[in-house]
């Protein structure tokens, strides 16, 4: 006898403070055995999910979009807002960038890391990596960051602070003289 009305069930996740919504959908498809087709088509979106993860926000998503998904990831469309950039605020595509302290504290791939105007991290002062310190991989896209280190010598993202340099605030130097 064939079962009728099965409901899908799925591992919910919670998203971190500043988590790009890259990051946040590749956890999500991970925990759930998803692709980025099917995540898209279980909220009926389509394949606008994969350029989503790879930071193509124009057309930026939609609300009707934003709630389509939540409804399926069970995160509030307004949490996924805040999950994408500013109105108005560039995105780097290419490289993808990290801050190994950042990620040390709260192991995700942060929203702010990918604009155009950032190039060092405000909370550590040092500059982002753009690639591995160890093995000069460029990163890959946060949507495919599964084991939380590098993908070719497996260096862990949180041990990248490491060899980070740090920024010389010359603002504070001459204040100091």
């Amino acid at each position: 006898m064939a079962a009728t009305n099965i409901e899908p069930w799925l591992f919910l996740i919670q998203p971190y403070e500043g988590e790009s919504l890259s990051h946040f959908l590749g956890r999500f498809r991970r925990a759930n055995h998803l692709s980025a087709s099917g995540l898209g088509s279980l909220a009926g979106i389509g394949a606008v999910m994969a350029r989503w993860e790879r930071f193509h926000f124009n057309p930026r998503p939609s609300q009707q979009e934003l709630e389509a998904i939540a409804s399926v990831v069970e995160v509030d469309a307004q949490r996924l807002a805040q999950m994408l950039p500013p109105a108005g605020v560039g995105m780097q595509h290419e490289p993808i960038r990290l801050c190994g302290a950042c990620y040390a504290e709260a192991p995700c791939h942060q929203i702010e890391w990918q604009y155009k105007s950032v190039w060092k991290c405000d909370r550590h002062e040092l500059k982002l990596l753009a690639k591995c310190p160890n093995c000069e991989a460029p990163l890959k896209m946060p949507a495919l960051w599964e084991d939380r280190c590098c993908h070719r010598c497996r260096r862990p993202f949180a041990e990248m602070a490491a060899y980070q340099k740090p920024v010389i605030n010359l603002r504070s130097l001459n204040a100091d003289s």
